[in-house]
């Protein structure tokens, strides 16, 4: 079906039209370069271009060609089953699931050639993007709200810095790596069984990623699981 325009020009067809990308598909995207990346199909150079291109793109089609010459990115066959979506995160997901999940609605704080926070009493979810491309971002989770048992920070910083603050009595654990430059976690597991678990995970490119406890900074009433 093709639609005709007030001056008598054909438009662009529906089913042509650029489809927005969402925050999900980027985050699928980014999440599949640092995997090339970490498996030796990217350099340092070519992932920096491709991350910092993830988070400019406006439409599906300026993604896709991102990761087509990686295994990830190639065609496969027709859905066995395409009127059945996958199901969403079990219940048990929540308050107590084990990290490193492909979970929707993550949280994106994005900075390039500028600075981004998120500090006070912000709602922190299972997964959390921090990007910082020839900028810097800060992360404050000293005083955040915990819906989630585990927490994901996927810390990219490239040319730039990214900066996380916890609480004192929550568990902080590292699963990033710095090339060419500094990615430190200063681990250290709560005493209290029910703490939140925060895994900051990703990769310093040129650049820094910095996580640490507050002293004096502590969440409340966590014996309530």
């Amino acid at each position: 079906m093709v639609f005709v325009n007030a001056e008598n020009r054909p438009a662009v067809p529906l089913e042509k039209q650029p489809v927005r990308a969402s925050d999900a598909d980027r985050d699928r995207i980014a999440d599949i370069l640092r995997e090339a990346l970490a498996e030796g199909r990217l350099d340092a150079e070519e992932h920096a271009e491709r991350v910092e291109a993830v988070y400019r793109a406006k439409t599906l089609a300026e993604l896709e060609p991102l990761i087509q010459d990686l295994p990830a990115g190639q065609p496969t066959g027709p859905d066995p089953d395409p009127g059945h979506a996958p199901p969403p995160p079990r219940a048990s997901d929540r308050r107590g699931g084990s990290h490193g999940l492909s979970v929707s609605n993550a949280k994106n704080v994005v900075a390039v050639l500028s600075g981004a926070n998120r500090q006070g009493r912000w709602r922190v979810g299972p997964k959390v993007n921090a990007v910082a491309v020839c900028g810097g971002v800060e992360l404050d989770l000293t005083e955040a709200i915990f819906e989630y048992r585990h927490v994901v920070i996927n810390a990219t910083a490239i040319c730039g810095g990214i900066e996380i603050r916890v609480p004192e009595n929550v568990s902080l654990r590292s699963a990033g790596s710095g090339v060419m430059g500094s990615f430190d976690v200063r681990e250290a597991e709560s005493p209290e069984p029910h703490a939140p678990i925060v895994v900051v995970q990703g990769v310093a490119i040129w650049g820094g990623v910095e996580a640490r406890h507050v002293r004096g900074k502590r969440l409340r009433n966590l014996s309530d699981g």
